[in-house]
C-alpha cells in the first residue's frame, strides 16, 4: 500500500492582496448589493413619495425623488451596486423617465432569483428562464398597447400628468403640463429623410421627426418671483443687456443679424514688433485700424438690420457707429445661444461681415424687448412666427426648489418627446405589470423542466411596483395587491369564455398611487409611454440576467502600465 503523504501545499497564484470571492456567495453577495440600491429609492415611487437630502463633499444640498438624481450623488463601492447605478443613467439618456422603476425592478428580479441560486439551479437555467419571460412580456405590451394622437391635446396633457404627478411639483400641475407640450411642439421638427426604394432608387422622402430638447429648449432659472409666473416663450431670451445706453430697447418687428466674427480691429496671433520711425506713421496706423472697424460697420449697416449681435467683442468705436445708425448691438453671447435665436428668427449665423446677403437677415421675430427680472437684464425675443427653439422661464423661491423643478420639467418634455417618436400608450398606476404578471403565470404553465421556475418569477417581480405603490400611499399592501391580481385573472377568464383559449383581455385596472383604490385606468387616464414601459422591463431583466451569470469577483486587480 503506498504510503499517503501530506497534502499538498496550497498554491498561491494570486496576489496575496487580492480579495477574491466566487461560486454561490459571489452570487448572493450580488443580490445583497442589489436589494440594497433598490431599497434606497424604494420610496420615491408613485404620487405619495418621499423626498430625499443628499450633501456633497463641497456642503452642496440636493433634494429629490427623481431615481436618477439619487443615485447618480450616492457614492458606492460594490461593483454590483454600481452597475445599477448605471442602469438608471442608462434609462435617463434613452427615454428621460422610469429611471425609479428600472432600479426597483431589476433589484425584485435578482431578489427572485436567490431561491434559485440557493437550490442550486445553475444561472445559465435562470437566465433563460428570464430570457424567455422577456419575449413574453414583449408581447403582452404589444397586445395592450393602444395609440394615441399627438395632437389630442387633453390625451396628451393625462400622459404628461402620470410622469409630472409623482414629482415634487405635482402641486402646479396644470403649468408644467402645458409647458411641457409647448415646449416640445415647438421645439420638434419634421425631417425628409430618404427612404430607399425596391429598385434601388433614393427619391422617397418619409417624414421623420426631430426633437432636439437639449439643444433648442433652454431653460432659464431665475430666482426670485411665483412658481406661477413660469413660461414658455414664443421666442428665445439671453442674459444680456445692450452694449451702449443709447440703444433701442424696444423694437417691435426688427431684422436681425447674427454673427460670429469680431467688430473690432483683428490682433496678432502671436506677439507682432512694429517699429516706427516717423511720427506721422503711428497715426496712419492708428487710422487704418479704424477705418478697418469703420468698414465692417458700414458694411453691417448696408442691410440696414435693427438689431446685431455677435459671439465675440465689439470695440468702442463700432458701439459708436452702430448708436449713430440706431442699431442695437449685443456681444459675446454663447454658441449654443446664438443658434437658439437663429432658429427662432430664421437669420443665419455669418462668419464675414463682407459675405452678408440679405436672405441671412432673420424676419421671424414679433417683438424685442430688455427687461429686467430681479437684479439683471434679459433680451426677449418674443412673437415668433413658427419659432423652432424656445426659453423656458423657471421662478421660484429658492435654488433648490428651481433645481428640483427644472428636473420634473426635463422628464415631462422626454415623455412628450418619446410619444413624438412612438404613439402607443400603456396603462399607468401600476397596470401594465400586473398585466403582465398575471400573463406570464398563465403562460408559465404550459412549461416544464426546470425553467418554469425563473419564468413564474419574473411574473412575481412585476408585482413589486403595484405593490410598492400601495406601499406608499400607506394603505393595506397584502389586500390591494390581492384585489388586482384577481380583477386582472377574471378579465382573462372572461375573455377565454367569450373567445376561446389564448385570447388577450385588454384589462386597464391598476392603481390610484394618492388613495390607494383600484381604478380602470382607461377612465381614470393615466398612461404612460410605450416606449418608456418596454425600455424599463428590458434594461432591468437583461440587467439582472448579467448579474446573475457573475460567479467570480476579484478585487485589487494590477494597475496599468506595470
Amino acid at each position: 500500500m503506498a504510503m499517503q503523504g501530506p497534502p499538498p501545499g496550497q498554491v498561491m497564484v494570486l496576489n496575496s492582496k487580492t480579495q477574491r470571492t466566487h461560486g454561490r456567495q459571489a452570487q448572493i453577495g450580488n443580490i445583497s448589493a442589489a436589494r440594497a440600491v433598490a431599497d434606497i429609492i424604494r420610496s420615491t415611487l408613485g404620487p405619495r413619495s418621499m423626498l430625499k437630502m443628499l450633501l456633497d463633499p463641497m456642503g452642496g444640498i440636493v433634494i429629490t425623488n427623481d431615481g436618477n438624481c439619487i443615485l447618480r450623488e450616492v457614492d458606492v463601492s460594490h461593483p454590483t451596486a454600481k452597475s445599477m447605478i448605471e442602469l438608471s443613467r442608462a434609462q435617463d439618456e434613452e427615454v428621460g423617465d422610469g429611471t425609479t422603476s428600472v432600479i426597483i425592478l431589476a433589484g425584485e428580479m435578482l431578489i427572485n432569483a436567490e431561491q434559485f441560486v440557493r437550490a442550486n439551479v445553475h444561472p445559465t437555467l435562470i437566465v433563460r428562464g428570464y430570457n424567455y419571460a422577456l419575449q413574453e412580456a414583449l408581447s403582452i405590451c404589444e397586445k395592450l398597447a393602444t395609440t394615441v394622437d399627438v395632437n389630442d391635446t387633453p390625451r396628451m396633457k393625462d400622459l404628461v400628468q402620470s410622469c409630472i404627478g409623482t414629482k415634487f411639483s405635482s402641486r402646479w400641475n396644470d403649468i408644467m403640463v402645458d409647458m411641457a407640450l409647448k415646449a416640445v411642439t415647438t421645439v420638434a421638427r419634421e425631417l425628409p429623410t430618404p427612404s430607399a426604394l425596391p429598385g434601388g432608387g433614393i427619391d422617397v422622402y418619409s417624414q421623420k421627426m426631430e426633437v432636439d430638447i437639449k439643444r433648442y429648449a433652454k431653460v432659464e432659472k431665475i430666482p426670485g418671483g411665483e412658481i406661477t409666473d413660469c413660461a414658455v416663450l414664443s421666442g428665445v431670451m439671453f442674459n444680456k443687456d445692450v452694449t451702449h445706453s443709447k440703444m433701442r430697447r424696444r423694437i417691435e418687428n426688427p431684422r436681425i443679424l447674427l454673427l460670429d466674427s469680431p467688430l473690432e480691429y483683428k490682433k496678432g496671433e502671436s506677439q507682432t514688433n512694429v517699429e516706427i520711425t516717423d511720427e506721422e506713421d503711428w497715426n496712419t496706423l492708428l487710422k487704418m485700424e479704424e477705418e478697418y472697424v469703420e468698414n465692417m460697420c458700414m458694411e453691417i449697416i448696408a442691410f440696414k438690420p435693427d438689431i446685431v449681435i455677435t459671439e465675440k467683442g465689439v470695440s468702442d468705436l463700432a458701439q459708436h457707429y452702430f448708436a449713430k445708425a440706431n442699431i442695437t448691438a449685443f456681444r459675446r453671447l454663447r454658441k449654443t445661444d446664438n443658434n437658439r435665436v437663429a432658429r427662432a428668427t430664421g437669420a443665419t449665423i455669418v462668419s464675414r461681415t463682407d459675405e452678408i446677403q440679405e436672405s441671412d437677415i432673420g424676419n421671424g421675430c414679433g417683438l424685442f424687448e430688455m427687461r429686467k427680472l430681479g437684479e439683471e437684464y434679459f433680451a426677449f425675443f418674443e412673437e415668433c412666427k413658427d419659432p423652432k427653439a424656445c426659453t423656458i422661464i423657471l421662478r421660484g423661491g429658492s435654488k433648490d426648489v428651481l433645481n428640483e423643478i427644472e428636473r420634473n420639467l426635463t422628464d415631462a418634455m422626454q415623455v412628450v418627446r418619446n410619444v413624438v417618436f412612438d404613439t402607443r400608450l400603456l396603462p399607468g398606476g401600476g397596470a401594465t405589470e400586473m398585466a403582465i404578471s398575471v400573463g406570464l403565470r398563465k403562460a408559465g404553465l404550459k412549461l416544464e423542466s426546470v425553467q418554469q421556475g425563473p419564468f413564474l418569477a419574473v411574473g412575481e417581480a412585476m408585482e413589486v411596483i403595484p405593490r410598492t405603490l400601495s406601499q406608499n400611499c400607506g394603505v393595506s399592501v397584502i389586500r390591494t395587491v390581492t384585489q388586482l391580481r384577481a380583477k386582472h385573472a377574471a378579465a382573462y377568464e372572461e375573455a377565454e369564455k367569450a373567445n376561446g383559449e389564448g385570447a388577450f383581455p385588454k384589462c386597464n385596472w391598476g392603481m390610484d398611487g394618492t388613495t390607494g383604490k383600484l381604478v380602470d385606468m382607461e377612465e381614470f387616464g393615466i398612461w404612460e409611454p410605450f416606449s418608456v414601459k418596454v425600455q424599463t422591463i428590458k434594461t432591468a431583466v437583461e440587467s439582472a440576467c448579467m448579474i446573475l451569470r457573475i460567479d467570480d469577483i476579484v478585487s485589487g486587480s494590477k494597475k496599468k502600465g506595470y
